[in-house]
């Protein structure tokens, strides 16, 4: 037995590297424009939080601070409960994505595969959600939740929340994508359509629901308006509402500003970062792509 095989291969006789073609100079060239134009306004807002107020506002601006200060930041501590909103806004975040991911996949999973009377129609309903702005439901959804007795609660600004038709209508493709043989292979085994659902659906769908559960905590997160309408406790406030009146208080101070909107993000960019992977998949695995 020889031990060729086994032998390394020299160095010199691998084969070299092709150079760079110039599409591909190209295309890393405007991939790194555009990641610059995306990373240049969280760089400035970091250093802008690093400068006096003085300093932040004055004009013409520049991107170092001359003067490296932390007084920003612990100035938005002190002027505002930011860890209790941050709380808050982690609560409401994770609860409406909670409830979302619930009620999206039981609905659309039942528009996939049951058939019953009024499908159609009541399909043609949850669709019209998709036209409808969410602004021009604000009043009377503010009224439905005053009469219910649940302004400045959790509950008020948790549930209106809970019900995103996109969210139906992109897990309502992916289920019907799905092999019908698969769930008929396990109702021949004796197995329940709940059974059939948790076991063999949900598992298929993870990438679809990560997406779902990813977009409606951003979306929950960044949620500004609802929360304004619905709450005037300054203890239920979230991180959004919650930076807005500190600014509203103290004027606009710039350094606090850009503090304040790195605080609200961080959370963002956190999940973007960690999760970036399932974003990707669960996008191209929506069927959304062909439509």
């Amino acid at each position: 037995m020889t031990t060729a095989a086994s032998t390394p291969i020299p160095a010199k006789s691998r084969k070299a590297r092709r150079p760079w073609t110039p599409s591909q100079i190209v295309l890393t060239l405007l991939g790194v424009a555009v990641s610059a134009l995306f990373v240049a306004p969280i760089a400035a807002a970091l250093l802008t939080s690093l400068k006096s107020e003085t300093e932040a506002a004055a004009i013409p601006a520049h991107w170092m601070p001359q003067h490296w200060t932390g007084q920003a930041w612990k100035s938005l501590f002190q002027s505002g409960n930011i860890t209790n909103w941050f709380v808050n806004s982690l609560v409401v975040s994770l609860c409406v994505t909670t409830l979302v991911l619930v009620v999206s996949a039981l609905a659309a999973y039942g528009f996939a595969r049951s058939e019953f009377r009024g499908k159609n129609v009541l399909m043609g309903v949850v669709m019209a959600g998709l036209m409808v702005s969410p602004a021009v439901l604000g009043v009377p959804l503010f009224t439905t939740v005053q009469q219910m007795g649940m302004v400045d609660t959790y509950w008020g600004m948790i549930l209106p929340q809970c019900a995103p038709a996109a969210m139906v209508y992109i897990l309502y493709k992916f289920f019907q994508g799905i092999p019908k043989e698969l769930e008929e292979a396990a109702y021949i085994d004796g197995a329940g359509r709940w059974r059939v659902f948790f076991t063999i659906v949900v598992p298929l769908s993870r990438p679809s629901l990560a997406a779902v559960g990813i977009f409606t905590f951003i979306a929950s997160w960044n949620n500004f308006l609802w929360p304004y309408m619905v709450t005037n406790n300054p203890d239920l406030m979230t991180m959004p509402n919650g930076i807005a009146t500190v600014m509203n208080s103290y004027g606009i101070q710039w350094a606090q500003l850009m503090a304040g909107g790195l605080m609200a993000g961080l959370p963002l960019i956190i999940v973007f970062v960690f999760f970036q992977r399932q974003i990707v998949a669960g996008v191209a695995h929506t069927g959304l792509a062909g439509q």
